[in-house]
């Protein structure tokens, strides 16, 4: 939902709904090691997310993902490394109806350079296959895309990994059907754990900061002077996250989390907040 705004004609009318609401989220995560040696780790896994908004069924959220990855341990010089592929294949349904195909490719190398310094580096290329509605939209508003992404990210640990601070940034670009909607995107990380001495209460945040340079003129948006503005985005998440560990492999967790998308288009300028209570198991 986009932030109020006088100058968007669009915006009272996207808002006008109703649009707060109480919700459920449930998660399932199933991975299997089905080949596994001195070097090699082969798996295959499969996921499932979903959310139920209780007044507002239309926006409810439905995923399943399916991967299949292999991981070879070695070492370079006397530092530990780890290299891999994955590809994941995961369907979006929107209130029980698809909404996105993506298919994702991902290579990476692990190395850790000594007790306390961990860096990865990782590259990775997404299509994405969205279900067009009927009519069909004008071609520049199709999302339909190849996504090119590499990037960086770094750890220093401490205490055995009961505390660490993480730094990271990626680069990529979205080549999309509709031009309205490529762009070419920096993303810039950081965050860090702190294991608290009683009951090992772990303290987590993380940012994300999100900045997509979208390529052309829109031609549509704003609606008062389409085809004026390069669309400039700027989203920025804030996760703030407690976890308590419980007897039985069981964790439960108190999370907050923080959305601002800043754009110079004022239909895509929103802000979202979710509070969320989960109790998780890991066998």
């Amino acid at each position: 939902m986009p932030d109020r705004d006088t100058d968007e004609l669009a915006v009272p009318s996207l808002r006008q709904p109703k649009h707060r609401s109480t919700g459920e989220l449930g998660a399932v995560r199933l991975d299997y090691i089905w080949y596994r040696d001195e070097a090699w780790d082969a798996t295959i896994g499969y996921s499932f997310f979903g959310t139920y908004n209780n007044d507002l069924p239309s926006f409810n959220v439905t995923n399943h993902l399916a991967s299949l990855g292999a991981t070879r341990s070695l070492a370079v010089g006397s530092m530990p490394a780890q290299v891999g592929a994955q590809y994941a294949w995961d369907i979006l349904f929107l209130n029980e109806e698809e909404f996105v195909r993506r298919h994702t490719l991902t290579l990476f190398g692990t190395l850790a350079e000594s007790q306390e310094h961990l860096t990865q580096l990782f590259g990775r290329y997404q299509n994405k296959e969205f279900d067009e509605r009927v009519p069909p939209l004008p071609r520049q508003e199709v999302r339909d895309a190849n996504n090119y992404t590499v990037g960086a990210l770094h750890v220093l640990r401490f205490a055995q990994d009961q505390h660490f601070l993480k730094g990271g940034y990626q680069l990529d670009y979205e080549h999309t059907e509709g031009m309205n909607y490529a762009y070419y995107g920096h993303r810039l990380l950081a965050g860090g754990q702190y294991t608290l001495p009683w009951y090992g209460i772990r303290l987590k945040y993380d940012l994300d900061v999100h900045l997509r340079d979208y390529l052309p003129r829109n031609n549509i948006l704003p609606t008062y002077a389409p085809g004026t503005k390069e669309r400039f985005d700027a989203e920025v998440t804030n996760i703030v996250r407690a976890e308590l560990p419980l007897p039985y492999s069981l964790t439960l967790s108190a999370e907050y989390q923080s959305t601002r998308n800043l754009s110079n288009i004022e239909v895509f300028h929103y802000t979202r907040n979710v509070l969320s209570m989960i109790l998780s198991w890991r066998y």
